[in-house]
């Protein structure tokens, strides 16, 4: 292909322009809903088996976006291409399912052929195309109108407009879906566990805090001793306990160098001298790493100690954990 290098367009508004054309076909669909959309989300609702997805070519593609979008707010689901549905994975349908079928033109020769077969298993067929009476219309027990008055695409061929209002009709089911199940973020966070909604949702302070090598001295150890347990310690905190191992105060970097500013700084100070007595702890290592956060946070400081019900020290949360791991 060749380009006219002479030519000017001006890209900006051919990007706007396209954006508001899909945008007003999307205005367009939320005044003109399905009038079986109710059924739809009923039948769905009380279906026993899976959400089958298919469709070939763009409205594959966007039927595959939309069986994820279904598996992971609730709705079990899974695609299945027409073509691999002839060769043996029409055994992949039982007659506890519901097939969601998708062709803009209804008349897809690889979907048509397995129309017929679907039928045989006497199961709901919901079908998503521009005409009731496409082959794909007239096999579905209920219908879903893509309603494209123009494609965004200058031709208007290539799939644009249509493909963006499948793909949200396919979410808005989705989300009807999701609130009619009464679909928690805990219910999404189970079906993401490495995601960051999984993590702030399942992960606890026992899982990340440190526990091992603390740095930890009696409150009436020399500075020197202070010092340089800070430095090996890794935590730019050096953690005081009393003569019951009880955790008493701490000293961070910070209060170390501050002390160097004044007149009468000691290296043969004590370790009390400069502590930080009674800081924010916590009692709960079965708290949320989330939930930490934000004590940390409100409180503005790096770390939180982590004691038993004896005031015994079990281990240390630290702000770096907690961004290493994806909760920060």
């Amino acid at each position: 292909m060749r380009y006219n290098v002479e030519m000017k367009n001006d890209y900006k508004a051919i990007v706007k322009e396209t954006l508001l054309i899909e945008a007003q076909t999307l205005m367009d669909a939320a005044q003109d809903v399905s009038a079986d959309i109710e059924q739809i989300i009923d039948v769905i609702l009380k279906c026993r088996g899976k959400l089958i997805v298919t469709g070939v070519g763009k409205s594959g593609l966007i039927g595959s976006k939309m069986a994820a979008t279904f598996a992971s707010t609730g709705t079990p689901s899974f695609f299945l291409h027409p073509t691999e549905a002839m060769h043996g994975d029409l055994g992949m349908i039982s007659k506890e399912d519901v097939v969601l079928a998708i062709s803009f033109s209804g008349e897809s020769s690889e979907l048509s052929a397995i129309l017929p077969h679907v039928k045989r298993f006497d199961i709901p067929l919901v079908g998503m195309t521009k005409d009731a009476d496409s082959t794909l219309g007239r096999y579905s027990d209920y219908l879903i109108g893509i309603n494209v008055e123009k494609e965004a695409c200058p031709l208007n061929i290539a799939p644009t407009s249509s493909t963006t209002l499948t793909l949200a009709l396919g979410d808005a089911l989705a989300v009807a879906l999701m609130k009619a199940r009464a679909f928690k973020k805990e219910d999404f966070a189970s079906f993401h566990p490495g995601g960051s909604l999984g993590r702030q949702l399942f992960v606890k302070v026992s899982d990340i805090m440190r526990t091992q090598s603390l740095p930890i001295i009696h409150i009436n150890s020399p500075l020197k001793e202070a010092i340089t347990v800070i430095s090996e310690g890794r935590l730019g905190t050096v953690l005081l306990v009393d003569d019951n191992n009880n955790f008493s105060g701490l000293i961070s970097d910070g209060d170390i160098r501050r002390a160097l500013m004044q007149e009468d700084f000691s290296l043969d100070m004590r370790a009390s001298d400069l502590a930080t007595l009674h800081p924010k702890t916590i009692d709960d290592q079965n708290m949320l790493a989330s939930d930490a956060l934000v004590l940390i946070e409100e409180y503005k400081i790096q770390l939180l100690v982590v004691i038993d019900d004896s005031k015994k020290i079990l281990g240390v949360l630290h702000l770096h954990d907690l961004v290493e791991k994806g909760i920060a």
